[in-house]
């Protein structure tokens, strides 16, 4: 049973509402009112799910005790646990076969997922001169070698000029090309700098293997990787030193393609390396 909605209007809005709602109370519970209508139906013979409850209630408990790790946190982790994964692996490599397997165990690396080939290197294994680029290219991840297409046939005019060639069977005239990344970066991009420091150890141990006389940096990646700067075009013209070997910073032939006034200097680049190996 319920209150007819004239006797409670006049219940309370009357001047003593205290005494009127007891009143009502009382009477309502004489005529045998045991139940109050609400807005909406109850069916009273469904019981209550307790496990849901529990449940929605279980989340608020666990934020309460376990701390929130920001995106920026997690991603420095992983970050943190894919360098050391590759300095291990790196480490452990010794042949440059053996390194090649140890990148292609790898999966720490996102560009991997979508590259076609892992672009690892071509030339002599051992030659006097490593030639290190930024990334493959649409052709190098089709071929799964370093310089190819017009960019790779520039390269080996260039340093034939000089009396290097990559298909040389001997260290004196070798020329050995590998790269800061091993997998084809989407639409042509730079480096990242988490993937050079990433891909840092392979690089590094690649060239402890190879053990050249000469490191050309051809372009702004393999400068930030080996000498912490950026900047080819200011950084050429100048010997450096990485990993106890001297580095010639120098502009890649994709970019005398695109800036053939770029020739000068490339030639005045390769004069010096030349010179440098007592030729």
């Amino acid at each position: 049973m319920g209150i007819e909605g004239d006797i409670a209007a006049e219940v309370w809005e009357g001047p003593e509402s205290w005494h009127a709602a007891l009143a009502a109370l009382a009477w309502q519970a004489d005529l045998g009112v045991t139940e109050v209508i609400g807005d909406r139906p109850v069916n009273a013979y469904v019981l209550p799910d307790k496990t849901k409850a529990a449940a929605a209630t279980a989340p608020v408990a666990r934020a309460e005790v376990m701390p929130v790790i920001s995106a920026e946190a997690r991603a420095a982790a992983e970050a943190g646990q894919a360098v050391a994964a590759a300095k291990a692996a790196a480490a452990a490599a010794g042949t440059v076969a053996e390194l090649r397997a140890a990148l292609e165990q790898f999966e720490h690396c996102e560009l991997k997922k979508g590259a076609r080939s892992l672009v690892f290197a071509d030339g002599f294994p051992s030659a006097r001169v490593l030639v290190l680029g930024e990334a493959p290219g649409r052709e190098e991840d089709i071929v799964g070698k370093p310089f190819v297409g017009p960019a790779g046939v520039l390269l080996d005019r260039m340093f034939a000029a000089i009396g290097l060639a990559r298909d040389a069977g001997e260290r004196a005239s070798g020329l050995y090309v590998t790269s800061v990344l091993p997998w084809r970066p989407p639409a042509q991009r730079e480096p990242t700098p988490d993937e050079i420091a990433m891909l840092r150890p392979f690089v590094e141990r690649h060239i402890a293997l190879v053990d050249p006389d000469v490191i050309v940096a051809m372009g702004n990646a393999p400068c930030a990787m080996l000498l912490g700067a950026k900047g080819v075009l200011r950084l050429r013209g100048h010997w450096a030193e990485a990993l106890g070997k001297p580095v010639r910073p120098m502009v890649s032939p994709a970019q005398v393609l695109r800036n053939p006034s770029a020739k000068r200097d490339a030639w005045a680049d390769l004069l010096a390396i030349r010179a440098r190996l007592g030729g």
